[in-house]
């Protein structure tokens, strides 16, 4: 059975500046898949785990796995241009096709279960209208995300809600509080 190789950085900056690079891209990713999505945007949030946002209607099941695969291509071919390519690598990892297949699928994994696990959630219990902006605060407030309302936003809160965003995140902040 062949050994492989040990694992040495080359260069901490190098390393750091490639990591920042392939996180940035697959957030960039993800909000260009959620820009490419033209349904009305209630609001958005910033928080721990990226960027998120909040639609009214439940997008298709293809719309649904393109949103979870994209991020994931994107990652994939981040990860194998800066580790495996003539670009100088922070890296040194051997060119074996096995170890290749396992730090791309490892880096995947890392940028990509939780989209993953949405997707197979939207999948699997559709949810739309009102129930779908609930859960969704819920979420996001459990996540200590900031959630900003569009006016579009508001002005739904108001009519399907009688309230203002304050009072609603409010009322999740105090369940979240409790559990």
């Amino acid at each position: 059975m062949p050994v492989i190789a040990s694992l040495y950085v080359t260069s901490i900056p190098r390393l750091v500046a490639y990591v920042l690079i392939w996180i940035i891209l697959v957030e960039c990713a993800r909000i260009l898949v959620r820009v490419y999505r033209n349904d009305p945007l209630v609001g958005w949030a910033v928080g721990p785990l990226g960027v998120s946002t909040l639609y009214l209607s439940e997008p298709s099941p293809v719309f649904i796995l393109f949103s979870a695969l994209f991020p994931a291509i994107v990652s994939a071919f981040v990860l194998y241009i800066e580790l495996f390519t003539a670009i100088p690598s922070p890296l040194s990892l051997p060119h074996n096709p096995l170890i290749e297949i396992l730090v791309i699928t490892i880096g995947v994994l890392i940028t990509s279960t939780i989209d993953f696990f949405d997707a197979m959630r939207d999948l699997r219990y559709p949810l739309w209208g009102e129930a779908r902006i609930l859960r969704n605060i819920q979420l996001l407030r459990a996540s200590w995300a900031s959630i900003h309302f569009t006016p579009f936003g508001l002005t739904y809160l108001r009519e399907h809600f009688g309230s203002n965003p304050t009072d609603l995140l409010q009322l999740f902040s105090n369940k979240v509080s409790h559990l």
